[in-house]
């Protein structure tokens, strides 16, 4: 019995024991409930996180900004945050339920910098990054984003000689990074890689990051080499149960600017021209007051934690030159959802392009300077009306009536491309995201050429002629990330990322051409074309396809604010070279330290130098090049019978050797720089000098056809080219940005911002490959008529790229006739370089109550061009009075000119130049309206005036030549001006934005 109450009471005793340890637990622990609101507009915040302070334990909100935390007696106060935001804390005490408001955080949006697969404190960055702001864009008629950077970021040149409205923009950044075709910038847009600028409209566009230096470039590996744009689509309203809707119209007139001078019909008859009667101002007859409209709309809104935006944007842009036109719709849709309390988040972004262009043949604006001003546009005679349509013409070298050019000649474009692309994301923890990204990016290209029975530079000879041509490319991406962040220790943070690349791409096209119509029925009847073989016919297709698989990862540091490093490595294969080289490394690092934290400075309230160093690649534009690839030969009858045809067949030529050692291009790139700020960020900047070294730069090489093939041991060389792993290049530059926060001037308030750039221009390190090498290469004879023999663009190892040569003309005789130092091209002299030295920019805004006025100057200096114009139509000889001649301030007048033409040093001119690139004034309706958030409207200028020497069309800079076809030669030679350029246009623009809430 004793024992049976023992027992008892010890089974009492426990669970007495155990009850009181419940209690107590319970009474330690307890839940905290809450949500988070908007301060601004009092809606909830989804997805917000919400951290017990000190700990690893927390939630993200619900989607009406609802959460509920289990707390320990220790806990005491909770940590709120969301993107776009300020982060709060917030003192538990007592408190079981609470409303949390968060207050938009401006700064911190402005000061997001985005970089690749992700985003960067601005404080954090460490390589040279610079991010452009919508409030910072170029105003105006902007067709194509790159002008909304032009002449915005230092060591960034984006320029297109004349106002051609279908005419694409040169962007280099940093100078020269290879011969080939991917000498543009990386783009990459919402997270797509190698998306084109025709996939986005300006409207579209939230903000502009450039990658300027190999650090940061090298994240995307081989396709860095040349920089890289990253461009953010605007999202927009992300409140929730809001709508917001936009609309942006404007016209615009252009017209044509800063043409040659030539000589009146008069006074080309005096100068012994033959006078056909008529006065005909033939670039009058060309051109027009060309009017151009655009048209954007959007609506964005949330609700139910899914916010979306949708656009549509118009442009209908004509052309100076009659015939000549761009329209283009875009239409674009971008959805954010978010699931599980936010922490499964889906993107959906897509866009789809229409375009169609029109054009004439750019020598019109030849023929239309050039052309004799006595004659007629039209002749009545027999012989013109049956042969010709009734125009004007003469049995002349390279001499055809502009008018009839441009009319009888046809060229169209109809290009159709989409992108779209989803990214999923998922927090497996609050620290740890994994993320999936897949993208298909199309584009369509038919265009349509058209010479007509009676053209008589083309289609007389031919009975007509009519030309299709398709190029069609899909590309696939696939890429996965893992990201982690933790806190090291107390002052340590990291951030790690890793992740896998999977990208196919696929080209096939297709081009046919006939000759000898009945009627010009065009390119929709080729079949209409009698001839289908020999000169003016065409009969050809292609495919091909290649494949390129990454791993990459990036360690980010941060310690206590102050000092900051990271490193990252990207490994890459590619089918498109040889077995042997495949596989690229491109490995970077960057290190950066916020002085401030050690350090009193006095007037400067940031300086923060920073180191930085990476390898980076470059795709060839082709992947057969590294294969003996072959094409079609010509057609063989196997019995010489013409009267049989059943034994016709096309043989198969080859093309070029194999290379199993061709490479990649790889860029080794050290960038110092300084970010600083002085006065409270009051003025704000950077400084970067920059080293980078190019080396096995590929290019096709002429071989002995049946000498052994050095890159295939045991094998000859079969045909008379090999491309090989040739140049190396070295290349240096000196960047200074500097921006100025609102200055007060009165009731006026002033924001310039300055850059500028020092070029230590591209060197030829080497042109040498095994036992393959050159000690120069030449390109670029100025062409026809008569000058087609000598290249005036010298590429000598241990010289600047792109040094222009030629005989110096050392005066004149009393008659008129040079006196030039040679007539050997092996003695010609240096006498310039198409490659600036320096270019720079000028931004300033100006605000008044509810005006504003900003205007941008922008310009270039240290680069020459050869005038083609002067080169060949300046002199007064007996045999160019058919033609007539431009007159500049530099044509000689006494004596004249009574030399042929010929290439000489007077014609190379200094094209530095100075202009008044964009001007705006806007401004700001009132509005009392409930429905209208805003309401503006603006006048805007584009290319008012241009301060320079040069004489003629258009300074840019040329950095490759336009007559060049060939797309590893053509980067070779800068520094001409073509009589084909497009006249210069100036643009006024008038039009008004309209935001409804």
């Amino acid at each position: 019995m004793r024992n049976y109450l023992l027992k008892q009471k010890t089974f009492l005793l426990a669970m007495l024991l155990f009850y009181s340890c419940i209690v107590s637990v319970t009474a330690q622990t307890r839940t905290i409930t809450g949500t988070v609101m908007d301060a601004s507009y009092g809606g909830p915040v989804p997805g917000a996180t919400v951290m017990v302070k000190g700990t690893t334990r927390g939630m993200s909100t619900d989607i009406d900004g609802k959460f509920s935390l289990e707390l320990q007696p220790s806990d005491q106060i909770l940590v709120i945050s969301f993107i776009g935001y300020t982060t709060k804390e917030v003192e538990i005490g007592n408190s079981s339920d609470l409303t949390i408001d968060l207050e938009e955080d401006i700064q911190s949006l402005e000061e997001a910098v985005v970089v690749g697969y992700g985003t960067q404190d601005k404080k954090e960055i460490t390589s040279a990054v610079v991010g452009v702001k919508p409030e910072q864009f170029n105003k105006g008629n902007i067709a194509n984003p790159a002008q909304l950077l032009q002449g915005k970021v230092a060591g960034l040149s984006i320029t297109r000689a004349g106002g051609n409205p279908n005419g694409g923009f040169d962007i280099r950044l940093r100078g020269l990074s290879t011969f080939g075709a991917n000498s543009s910038p990386l783009v990459v847009l919402d997270g797509v890689i190698g998306a084109s600028l025709e996939n986005v409209d300006p409207n579209d566009i939230q903000s502009i990051d450039v990658l300027k230096d190999g650090s940061a470039a090298a994240i995307y590996g081989a396709r860095g080499s040349s920089g890289v744009i990253l461009i953010t689509t605007n999202k927009k309203n992300n409140r929730e149960g809001t709508t917001n809707v936009s609309i942006n119209t404007y016209g615009t007139m252009d017209q044509a600017t800063n043409m040659i001078d030539v000589l009146s019909p008069q006074e080309f008859v005096a100068r012994g021209g033959t006078d056909f009667g008529s006065e005909t101002d033939w670039r009058d007859e060309l051109i027009q007051k060309a009017f151009s409209y655009s048209t954007n709309a959007s609506v964005s809104g949330g609700f139910n934690n899914t916010n979306y935006l949708a656009s549509v944007n118009y442009r209908n842009n004509q052309g100076v030159a009659r015939g000549v036109a761009n329209e283009r719709l875009n239409a674009r849709l971008n959805i954010r959802q978010g699931a599980l309390d936010n922490k499964l988040r889906f993107n959906i972004n897509l866009s789809m392009t229409d375009e169609n262009q029109d054009m004439i043949n750019n020598n019109a604006f030849r023929y239309a300077t050039i052309y004799n001003p006595t004659a007629p546009i039209f002749e009545d005679t027999e012989e013109a009306r049956v042969n010709y349509g009734g125009y004007f013409q003469r049995n002349l070298t390279d001499y055809l009536n502009p008018v009839a050019v441009s009319k009888q000649q046809k060229f169209v474009n109809e290009i159709k491309s989409s992108l779209f692309s989803t990214l999923v994301e998922y927090d497996i923890l609050n620290n740890l995201t994994l993320s999936a990204q897949y993208s298909q990016d199309t584009r369509n290209s038919l265009q349509g050429n058209f010479w007509s029975k009676q053209d008589y530079g083309v289609g007389f000879g031919a009975g007509g002629s009519a030309q299709r041509i398709t190029n069609d490319r899909v590309r696939k991406i696939f890429e996965s990330t893992l990201r982690f962040e933790t806190e090291v220790t107390n002052k340590l943070n990291m951030t790690l990322l890793g992740g896998v690349g999977f990208q196919s791409t696929k080209n096939q096209g297709f081009n046919a051409r006939s000759r000898q119509f009945l009627f010009d029925t065009g390119w929709d009847n080729l079949g209409g074309g009698a001839i289908r073989v020999g000169n003016n016919t065409e009969l050809s297709s292609y495919a091909n396809e290649d494949q390129l698989n990454s791993v990459f990862g990036r360690a980010n540091f941060n310690y206590d604010n102050a000092i900051f490093f990271s490193a990252s490595v990207r490994a890459e294969t590619y089918s498109g070279f040889g077995p042997n080289n495949q596989t690229g490394v491109f490995p970077a690092f960057s290190l950066g330290s916020d002085f401030m934290r050690f350090f009193n400075l006095g007037i400067l309230s940031q300086f923060k130098p920073r180191v930085s160093f990476g390898v980076t690649g470059n795709l060839p534009p082709s992947p057969t090049l590294a294969i003996g690839a072959y094409t079609n030969g010509n057609r063989i009858d196997l019995d010489g019978d013409p009267l049989t045809t059943n034994d016709v067949y096309v043989g198969i030529i080859q093309s070029s050797n194999p290379n199993k050692d061709l490479k990649w291009e790889s860029k080794q790139e050290l960038n110092f720089g300084i970010d600083f700020g002085l006065w409270s960020d009051k003025m704000t900047g950077s400084v970067d000098y920059y080293i980078r070294n190019i080396s096995d730069l590929l290019f096709n090489v002429p071989v002995s056809a049946g000498s052994p093939n050095t890159f295939d041991p045991g094998r000859f060389n079969t045909v008379g080219s090999t491309w090989v792993n040739l140049a190396d290049l070295r290349a240096a530059g000196f960047e200074f940005a500097l921006g100025v926060t609102a200055v007060n001037l009165g009731s006026v308030k002033w924001t310039p911002n300055a850059n500028f750039t020092i070029y230590d221009k591209t060197k030829i390190e080497s042109l040498s490959a095994g036992e393959l090498g050159f000690d120069e290469l030449r390109f670029a004879t100025p062409g026809s008529p008569g000058q087609n023999n000598n290249p005036i663009i010298y590429n000598r190892v241990g010289q600047t790229l792109g040094d222009i040569y030629a005989p110096i003309l050392e005066g004149y005789t009393e008659s008129g006739e040079y006196i030039l130092s040679t007539d050997n091209p092996n003695e010609w002299e240096k006498v310039g370089n198409g490659l600036p030295k320096g270019e720079f920019g000028f931004a300033n805004n100006f605000v008044y109550k509810q005006w504003n006025l900003s205007f941008f100057i922008r310009g270039a200096w240290g680069h020459t061009l050869y005038n083609s114009y002067r080169g060949f139509y300046e002199n007064g000889d007996a045999s160019s009075n058919a033609y007539n001649s431009v007159i500049t301030d530099k044509t000689p007048t006494n004596p004249l000119v009574t030399s042929l033409p010929t290439f000489n040093s007077s014609y190379v001119e200094n094209a530095s130049f100075a202009k008044l690139d964009n001007l705006e004034l806007g401004y700001n309706i009132p509005t009392t309206s409930q429905n209208i958030s805003s309401f503006r409207v603006y006048f805007a200028a584009q290319n008012l005036f241009t301060i320079t020497g040069y004489t003629g069309i258009d300074p840019e800079a040329r950095t490759t030549d336009t007559n060049d076809g060939n797309n590893f030669t053509s980067a070779l030679s800068p520094g001409i001006e073509r009589m084909s350029t497009y006249f210069q246009t100036r643009t006024l623009t008038l039009g008004l934005s309209l935001n409804f809430k």
